[in-house]
């Protein structure tokens, strides 16, 4: 059980936890405030997504601190490596939980709720769902990887509005901006499957990436919020205009619009 002084206690230690991460290098600064803001936004969303599916209290709760730990490995990750690219460092999930462990984050909360929280944590950013898990951790895993992409994509489309201006490898994962695009992120894509990382070559399959996570959308929610904001018309924006991506385009555009209709659901 998670109570709300325990919860505020938690904030408390990732704040102070995040003010370890000092530096006079403005492009340092600018990254680790990145992830806080971050990770205070995903907070904000899975709320919204936990309420949308009449969650508890106690629920909402849970979600909040899953939400509040998902990326503590990401100071670290960045602090250590200077990158964000887990291909480049290391996987930031598993650092996260490691973090979590030595620090003794989550001992004021019973194990097995600690242990659902930790397991959460280290699904968040795979590929696939794990097969063998309980129904509640899978719950939970789908309800931050969605609150976790409508910020991502928030973030994303934000700077390459901006990128001109303020341009930061990190949020590029150090890629190469040329025109192309790779075929097997192509036919991902056109497939109805979400990117497989290891085909990415540039930073156009990189934001392609972030379009196809459209296929990995669990709650109605999630759909409805990305289309409201437009986000896959501003990846769009930011990509070449070529017939590929006019096909990725229609083909990501045609699975929103299906789950944002009223019957649509993907409660679990």
């Amino acid at each position: 059980m998670i109570d709300q002084e325990t919860l505020l206690s938690l904030k408390t230690w990732f704040a102070d936890y995040v003010k370890k991460f000092q530096s006079c290098d403005p492009n340092y600064k600018r990254n680790i405030n990145i992830k806080e803001d971050h990770t205070k936004r995903v907070c904000s969303e899975i709320i919204d997504i936990g309420k949308s599916l009449s969650l508890n209290k106690e629920e909402l709760r849970l979600a909040e601190v899953i939400a509040l730990l998902h990326d503590v490995g990401r100071f670290k990750q960045y602090d250590r490596y200077g990158t964000f690219s887990d291909a480049k460092s290391e996987d930031h999930a598993q650092l996260g939980t490691k973090i979590i462990r030595q620090n003794h984050v989550l001992k004021k909360i019973d194990q097995p709720t600690s242990e659902l929280i930790i397991r959460t944590i280290s699904y968040h950013n795979r590929p696939t769902l794990p097969q063998n898990e309980t129904e509640k951790c899978l719950f939970f895993t789908k309800l931050l990887r969605d609150a976790d992409k409508l910020d991502i994509l928030y973030v994303v489309t934000d700077y390459y509005q901006n990128s001109s201006e303020h341009p930061n490898e990190s949020l590029e994962l150090e890629l190469t901006n040329h025109p192309q695009i790779s075929d097997e992120v192509y036919n991902d894509l056109i497939s109805g499957k979400t990117v497989n990382a290891q085909h990415l070559k540039t930073l156009n399959d990189f934001k392609l990436l972030q379009m196809a996570w459209i296929y990995d959308i669990n709650f109605p929610l999630t759909f409805q919020l990305i289309q409201q904001r437009g986000y896959l018309e501003m990846i769009r924006d930011a990509l070449p205009q070529s017939d590929k991506v006019q096909k990725i385009y229609f083909a990501v555009k045609s699975y929103l619009d299906k789950n944002c209709k009223p019957e649509t659901t993907h409660l679990v």
